[in-house]
């Protein structure tokens, strides 16, 4: 499922989806005034009611303001203190957590300031992984293939996240979407809401990959022990069940990548 196909989905109007993502070179402030401009419009039009914005989890870091290690528990409270440096972290994705995590604090600032005037929903995704209906595999499903394509760039990407997260907050394509069109519908919901249905260490995911290619590289395999657990459960108090299991994300990402010949 595509953004294209949510929208005829949703069977109430007055919502605008805004999968605000920063391109490559773009800073914090080019994306923080993207998100007010889109806001400002929203609320100018009268019409609309509702911004469902598409964040990401890479502003949601459970790591301690200090950097003295990780909070216990991953929720909508935590927040990436940007001050501290991750491990991996280089370009591109220093960057993006960057924006991300200041625009996403932007627009949920307006929520509350324009409350009134505006329902502001903030979806900050997992590791979105599972087929979808591009013709090749999306960025991040070659991330949690990296193990198996034994690309060493895309895996130490993948480690990145790890770090900034403690562990790897995955989710499938269509729970993505489907959770889109519930914040649409659903009659009063605002804040923030994590989206993600399994939250798992590297090591688990090459393990589970192990089971059909035994000949992946035993140096993927990085035991971290940590103990944080996931603490988010405010879409699902809302009533929302996902579908899609860690197993189910990985099958679908490896035929994906079968079927594009990444591997």
């Amino acid at each position: 499922m595509t953004i294209f196909e949510i929208l005829p989905k949703i069977k109430v109007q007055n919502q605008l989806i805004c999968c605000s993502q920063p391109i490559s070179n773009s800073t914090a402030e080019v994306t923080i005034n993207a998100v007010k401009k889109v806001a400002d419009l929203c609320i100018r039009s009268g019409t609309v009611k509702r911004l469902i914005y598409t964040a990401s989890v890479s502003a949601a870091s459970p790591l301690k303001d200090d950097g003295s290690g990780y909070k216990n528990t991953m929720d909508e409270s935590c927040w990436t203190p940007l001050h501290i440096d991750v491990p991996y972290a280089e370009g591109f994705f220093k960057d993006y957590t960057d924006a991300k995590t200041k625009s996403e604090r932007e627009i949920l600032k307006i929520g509350e300031e324009k409350a009134n005037e505006l329902e502001v929903v903030t979806l900050a995704c997992g590791v979105v992984g599972g087929g979808g209906r591009l013709p090749y595999p999306s960025n991040s499903v070659v991330l949690l293939l990296s193990q198996i394509a034994d690309n060493a760039t895309n895996y130490q990407s993948l480690r990145y996240v790890e770090e900034l997260l403690g562990k790897l907050a995955i989710v499938h394509i269509e729970d993505v979407c489907r959770a889109h069109i519930f914040c649409a519908e659903t009659p009063s919901i605002n804040g923030r809401f994590f989206c993600a249905s399994s939250y798992v260490s590297s090591a688990e995911i090459a393990k589970y990959y192990q089971k059909t290619y035994p000949q992946l590289n035993q140096k993927y395999i990085e035991e971290l022990e940590r103990e944080i657990k996931w603490g988010s459960k405010k879409l699902e108090d809302k009533g929302f069940a996902y579908k899609y299991s860690m197993k189910t994300i990985l099958d679908d990402c490896l035929e994906c990548a079968k079927g594009s010949g990444l591997i």
